[in-house]
């Protein structure tokens, strides 16, 4: 194919239209450059709050430059792709202590596998139109800053609680991108911002982990403290976890954008083992074995059998104090297996469930929200 620039704003469509025939919801072609993210970027890292993710201080010039990451890379094809799986609950979920909260977008097959595959189809299917080219896939790897490019990209805005938001679709939804080597013409990026004065998300973080509009405080952030991070949790973050053992999607079921989200096709984010409805106590039983056994090809691996038993044991001490939760944390604390990481936390569960005079209830800002009906559930 001529790379006049007819025919690259006729291949442009054509990646698009095979984009959607690869499960995507939505695709915008942007450049690499996105120095303008530079200032605010390193006050982040200065600030201390991408917590021990030491990995976001490396490489900073590729992720400021994809073309330095790629080497020829021209453009960053876009993509998104919905997440949220149908009939899921949520507000009943997280109001129910005895239960475990997973957050919604990992229960089902690991994402980063998922998109990653339909990403080299999509650069499969454009060899198919042009022949050979220089390609890459990426979702959620390396050191890519996605949400700029999604901008850039046209493929919405981003909220005050970080993420990218769609007029159309809300938040649910994840993001992968293909270098190319192609000179194709780029999308509008999206200027406009419409969250407007709205700060739900900023009100409703358990732990007040969005600092600024905008800016997010990972070491408060609970979806960092049960996936990310491997130490023991700040105990005055500990209550104000309640039952989430996995994640947190708050600020996501408070937008009022999400009134718009569409739920997912695809069956590989449809909950497995149950465990979008799974009991704390169940959960604790699973030996290392089943653990690894039922989080096969699944994103909750990445905390770790050590980080699971303790999300959950942080879980039980917010939860009903029962002679039942009682018991399957002495157990915890009584098994040989146990690693000492776990076992302080399941001993701070046991001294929290003694000492608090409201055990019926986890903290959940969420469910006091006018809002909070109307969007979750």
């Amino acid at each position: 194919m001529h790379q006049d620039s007819k025919s690259l704003a006729a291949l442009s469509q054509a990646i698009k239209a095979a984009a959607l025939e690869q499960g995507f919801q939505q695709c915008g072609i942007s450049d690499t450059d996105i120095s303008p993210e530079s200032e605010a970027y390193h006050r982040w890292l200065e600030n201390g709050y991408h917590g021990e993710m030491g990995y976001l201080e490396n490489n900073i010039d590729k992720r400021l430059d994809p073309s330095l990451l790629v080497e020829g890379t021209r453009r960053v094809i876009c993509v998104r792709m919905n997440c949220l799986p149908p009939d899921i609950q949520t507000l009943k979920i997280l109001k129910n202590p005895d239960k475990a909260y997973i957050s919604r977008y990992t229960m089902g097959r690991d994402y980063h596998k998922l998109m990653r595959k339909r990403l080299t189809r999509l650069g499969k299917a454009i060899e198919t139109l042009i022949g050979e080219f220089g390609y890459r896939a990426f979702v959620d790897s390396a050191p890519v800053l996605e949400r700029p490019l999604a901008r850039k990209a046209g493929i919405g805005w981003q909220g005050k609680h970080s993420l990218i938001l769609n007029r159309e679709a809300g938040s649910w939804f994840l993001l992968g991108e293909l270098f190319v080597d192609l000179p194709l013409p780029v999308d509008a990026p999206y200027e406009e911002e419409h969250c407007g004065k709205c700060q739900a998300c900023i009100d409703v973080c358990p732990t007040q982990a969005i600092v600024d509009p905008y800016v997010v405080d990972a070491r408060r952030c609970i979806s960092y403290l049960t996936i990310e991070y491997n130490g023991s949790i700040p105990t005055e973050l500990r209550p104000l976890m309640g039952n989430r053992i996995f994640g947190c999607d708050d600020c996501q079921l408070i937008c009022p954008w999400n009134r718009f989200a569409q739920a997912s096709a695809e069956d590989d984010f449809k909950p497995r083992h149950g465990l979008d409805d799974k009991n704390l106590r169940d959960l604790l039983n699973w030996d290392e074995a089943t653990f690894l056994k039922r989080t096969e090809g699944s994103a909750i691996r990445r905390s770790g059998y050590q980080g699971w038993q303790r999300n959950i044991a942080v879980a039980l001490g917010n939860g009903i104090n029962s002679p039942e939760s009682r018991a399957a944390l002495h157990s915890l604390l009584s098994n040989p297996d146990t690693g000492e990481l776990v076992k302080e936390h399941a001993q701070w569960a046991l001294d929290h469930l003694s000492n608090r005079e409201d055990s019926a209830e986890n903290p959940l800002p969420i469910a006091a929200h006018p809002r909070a009906a109307k969007l979750a559930d």
